[in-house]
């Protein structure tokens, strides 16, 4: 299927309610058909991996096209290049971060660019951060607990920054972090235990909400199946 194919498809596939719903929760919808996610990873595995149709994908500023761009993309083939001129692109919280969760996460560039998007003042690019951070909590299998206890120090400086797209990335990095294993778990708490006592609203909120989740019996149940499997 070319570009303008999968377009005219992803259209059909559209739903009123769904863009309506969409606006709801903060998505521009100006350029979005409000194709529901599962139809969009359905025709993400029909289409297979094909970086130059992302590209074109992406470049149609569709909304659902550019889901679906992430989805199919080759995160071996992703340079910095794209990764920073899509990360520019980013106009709403749901294809930055189901980009961060299908392609920059995996690909080699994705700790570097934490790093680098953090620094930025723009509300979507230092969301990117967080969201990739948080993405790699869950996908990055081969990093160390080191390689996210170094991430610390960037969620407490930016806990404090009010922007509803920041602190709620923010706080689901924490969040992811201190799901990964037992260490983490902990490592996360004593954080968020340092984070409420900043006088900041958005940082208590962060800090608040991320210790309910963190300190469950849900999570510690969830941790130790995970620990015992692994030891199998």
């Amino acid at each position: 299927m070319t570009a303008s194919e999968i377009i005219k498809k992803l259209k059909k596939l559209g739903s009123a309610k769904n863009v309506a719903g969409m606006a709801r929760f903060g998505i521009i919808t100006k350029k979005a058909f409000g194709v529901a996610h599962p139809d969009i990873d359905k025709l993400a595995r029909e289409i297979g991996k094909n970086h130059g149709l992302a590209q074109e994908l992406w470049l149609s500023q569709v909304h659902d096209a550019r889901i679906l761009a992430g989805q199919i993309d080759r995160p071996e083939w992703v340079t910095a290049k794209q990764m920073d001129s899509w990360t520019r692109d980013f106009d709403s919280w749901g294809v930055c971060d189901s980009t961060c969760m299908h392609l920059f996460s995996r690909t080699t560039l994705a700790h570097k660019k934490v790093w680098q998007y953090a620094k930025s003042n723009k509300e979507y690019i230092r969301r990117t951060s967080f969201a990739l951070m948080a993405a790699l909590a869950v996908h990055d299998k081969k990093a160390g607990d080191s390689d996210f206890i170094k991430f610390f120090p960037l969620i407490k400086e930016y806990a404090t920054d009010e922007r509803n797209y920041v602190r709620k990335a923010v706080n689901w990095a924490l969040r992811q972090i201190g799901k990964r294993n037992f260490k983490l778990n902990k490592k996360a708490i004593k954080l968020a235990r340092e984070i409420i006592k900043i006088d900041s609203r958005a940082a208590r909120w962060i800090a608040a909400d991320a210790l309910h989740e963190l300190k469950s019996e849900a999570i510690k149940q969830k941790l130790a199946r995970a620990r015992k499997n692994n030891e199998q």
